[in-house]
């Protein structure tokens, strides 16, 4: 290949320089360049802010409405942050010190003082509040600049969080813990705004090869011939129409005595050009680098488990080619046998995504590797379909699931990491719709519900195991700077499967059912 491309690019550039954070007793942090100030819309100022009054503020345009800014020039930065009616839980305070971090951009110490924060909101403990400003400082500087000549990102070098002395044990936790979850989104961001042709599938094994280790994560890679002695149809169906070798990566965390036993399968489409259904060339088409963003948020998440303390196994499937037209790629109308021999008709080729996932999602019911059983539960993740972002826009994921355990544990972790999902029913009168002429099933439906055929669809491979199913098309990338959301890669659901791996509980049926 006739492309340049630098041997020394690394994909995760963010693992190579973390902002240093810090929690002390007092005041001592308004030592930083930059302080943040909060404000509400009514009521007395900061006391702190007697040079300053509501008129000035509202002359300058600052009124105190939530996440509003107002940079007070000095040779300390004082950063007002507006919290509307006041901060009252941790969404809110890490879009407030995601705000803060954006106004003082050209700064790399930052500062906030909790104590009043603390004191006034009876709903927040201390370790979700440092835990929350750790995510929204990390998340709001990030940026994607690997490939550019003059980085012009001023980078996060330290962060200090002042609390009460009564709270310093509990931030200090929070803190670490902000510091993993967020270093997995952005790695996972990395991975996604990462340019296909630097990281085709082959090459991201290879990351992952290398990382594995650093994190206590096993892994095993299988080319094409290991996937075609495997019968994974759906996955080399797929790859039929590119240059580039596909790859499934597995990977494996394993803690001693494990309580527990969770897959997660990961949408790895390097590149989509939607194969022989071709995507209109639009700025759009840029994006489909992002394709690849459940397979990045799988293994992301996976690096936090061991620093977690996560008691669960837990095993990553992360099915990964590009979607290419050519010669050789798949027509309409031909029939792939997924692994366990169940056939599927392609009735449309930019509807990949599910035939990849079905390969994992069977391998994952086959896996007897803990406890000689299956899995207790499989969750899957993946830009999946179109309907996702039109019914729910850029901010909400779509969830499915066939057990409301898997489903509530997954809305648990959806909270505690403001990544925001949204239940549909897996509606089996639509099933009629997947049926074919030729083969078991069709890889699309009709015109509507979309989002509930694509879940459907997948359902078929579960073999009843308790299942959930996570759409993210609509939030894997945001078109602009949105508080902790850079613009780029969102790195969406990493910090969720995270939250929702270490806190895993087996539903009682599934343990009393054994296989």
């Amino acid at each position: 290949m006739s492309v340049v491309i630098d041997p020394a690019f690394d994909p995760v550039p963010t693992l190579a320089a973390q902002a240093s954070v810090r929690v002390v007793a007092g005041g001592e942090g308004d030592t930083a360049a930059a302080v943040a100030r909060f404000v509400t819309s009514e009521g007395d100022l900061p006391a702190d802010l007697s040079d300053v009054s509501r008129e000035g503020l509202a002359a300058a345009g600052f009124t105190g409405a939530k996440n509003q800014t107002l940079v007070l020039p000095g040779s300390q930065l004082r950063v007002l942050v507006g919290t509307g009616d006041g901060i009252a839980n941790a969404a809110h305070l890490r879009d407030a010190i995601a705000a803060f971090t954006r106004a003082a951009r050209e700064v790399g110490d930052l500062a906030v003082d909790l104590t009043e924060v603390l004191a006034g909101a009876a709903e927040l403990a201390a370790a979700d509040a440092a835990l929350a400003v750790t995510e929204g400082a990390i998340l709001a500087r990030y940026r994607y600049d690997a490939l550019k000549g003059e980085p012009n990102t001023v980078a996060l070098a330290s962060l200090t969080i002042a609390v009460a002395e009564a709270d310093a044990d509990a931030a200090r936790t929070g803190v670490d813990r902000g510091l993993i979850l967020a270093r997995s989104a952005s790695v996972a961001r990395d991975l996604a705004n990462t340019p296909p042709r630097h990281l085709s599938a082959e090459k991201f094994a290879e990351v992952i090869e290398r990382l594995a280790p650093e994190f206590g994560l096993e892994t095993e890679i299988f080319d094409r011939a290991q996937l075609i002695e495997l019968g994974a149809g759906g996955l080399l169906g797929v790859n039929a129409g590119s240059v580039e070798e596909p790859r499934m990566i597995k990977v494996s965390y394993r803690p001693v005595d494990p309580e527990g036993h969770l897959a997660l399968i990961g949408k790895g489409i390097m590149y989509d050009s939607g194969g022989i259904s071709l995507k209109p060339s639009n700025a759009m088409h840029a994006a489909m680098k992002f394709d690849m963003m459940g397979a990045g948020s799988v293994f992301s998440s996976m690096i936090a488990l061991r620093d977690l303390g996560a008691k669960t196994a837990v095993t990553g499937w992360l099915m990964c080619t590009d979607n290419m037209p050519s010669g050789s790629a798949t027509k309409l109308g031909d029939v792939l046998t997924i692994r366990g021999g169940k056939t599927v008709e392609v009735k449309n080729t930019d509807a990949e995504g599910r035939l990849v996932m079905a390969d994992g999602l069977v391998l994952a019911t086959e896996d007897r590797t803990i406890d000689e059983r299956r899995p207790d539960a499989i969750v899957d993740i993946a830009t999946l379909t179109g309907a996702a972002m039109a019914a729910l826009g850029t901010r909400t994921a779509a969830m499915l699931a066939n057990d409301d355990d898997v489903a509530a544990q997954l809305q648990a972790a959806a909270d505690a990491t403001d990544e925001n999902i949204w239940r549909f029913p897996l509606d089996h009168r639509y099933r009629e719709q997947l049926k074919s002429n030729v083969a078991d099933l069709s890889n699309i439906g009709g015109q509507y519900a979309g989002v509930i055929l694509a879940g459907l669809f997948l359902n078929e491979f579960v073999d009843g195991t308790p299942w959930g199913h996570l759409d993210i098309a609509g939030t894997m990338q945001s078109e602009s700077d949105d508080l902790w959301r850079s613009v780029g890669s969102t790195g969406f659901g990493a910090r969720l499967l995270a939250e929702y791996a270490t806190n895993f509980v087996p539903s009682a049926a599934t343990e009393a059912e054994g296989d």
